[in-house]
């Protein structure tokens, strides 16, 4: 399957972001990709570094305007695309949701995402109510998709649910980076702690992993901070965790990467993790913590 990554800095105007996105995924539809993905809240500044109620006016419908213009782009260039939107399912109830859109344009399928952070700088439960899909892997024309978003790359159990719901791949639309006030030493720590969690999730279940991240400087606008530097690196990994594609840290990128699915087969074979689980000892991983 050949794989478009999208890796773009982002302005506060979302028509231009929309626009810039809009001629990224024909360029790469044009060179051959047939999957395309973008990062996460793509269509705007990362505006959950501060809490503001008026950031809900960012909001879009799904399905809606703004979906119906990527499925167009989706039927036009006849590829399946990964989108990532601020979803506004009632007044006052919002998620943060990737919308897969299938080669004729069809909406395939939505994830909402599970796990929501609230850092510094990373305000996210202010904005967003819990998924409530759950880890549902989502069928397309090209195969079945385990679409995750971001803060879920953390979790391994996210990505071994979505692997054993029969996911042919693991996607994850990111928006992370750098608190300016953090050593270089602790910068790279963070990012190759982030790539390393990842590479173990396509290892862990045979599968490959597409990653992909907004690159640039986003200043917070309240001032209390420096902003976020956000780190790019976008990625994609091997069922076996090797290293396909790596984008830069630091500039905007748009990639086809080509990624051979059938051996995931044999890899499964050499390393038959999903039999020798031992599924009879695993119930207290349901529990928060064990004393």
């Amino acid at each position: 399957m050949k794989i478009g990554v999208i890796q773009q800095h982002n302005k506060a105007d979302c028509c231009d972001n929309r626009r810039r996105l809009s001629e990224k995924i024909r360029h790469l539809a044009s060179q051959g990709a047939q999957l395309v993905v973008l990062q996460e809240l793509h269509d705007s500044l990362y505006f959950c570094q501060v809490e503001s109620v008026d950031n809900f006016d960012l909001a879009v419908a799904v399905p809606g305007e703004v979906t119906d213009h990527y499925a167009r782009i989706a039927r036009e260039c006849g590829i399946v695309l990964v989108t990532s939107l601020f979803e506004r399912r009632a007044a006052g109830l919002y998620h943060n949701t990737a919308v897969v859109l299938d080669t004729d344009g069809r909406l395939a399928g939505r994830y909402r995402k599970m796990h929501i952070p609230d850092d510094p700088a990373y305000y996210e439960k202010f904005y967003f109510t819990p998924g409530d899909l759950g880890f549902t892997p989502i069928d397309t024309s090209l195969g079945r998709l385990g679409v995750l978003v971001c803060w879920d790359q953390w979790y391994p159990e996210a990505a071994r649910l979505m692997a054993l719901r029969g996911a042919e791949l693991l996607i994850y639309p990111t928006a992370i980076g750098f608190e300016s006030s953090d050593t270089p030493a602790e910068q790279l720590r963070q990012r190759e702690a982030w790539m390393t969690v990842q590479r173990g999730h396509a290892v862990a279940n045979g599968l490959p992993v597409v990653a992909v991240n907004r690159v640039g400087h986003e200043p917070d606008p309240s001032g209390l901070t420096r902003g976020i530097q956000f780190w790019g690196s976008s990625f994609v990994a091997g069922p076996q965790g090797e290293l396909l594609y790596t984008a830069p840290t630091d500039t905007e990128d748009a990639h086809i990467v080509d990624v051979e699915l059938r051996r995931c087969e044999n890899v499964r074979r050499w390393w038959p993790f999903l039999r020798d689980r031992r599924i009879d000892a695993y119930a207290d991983i349901t529990k928060r913590f064990l004393d």
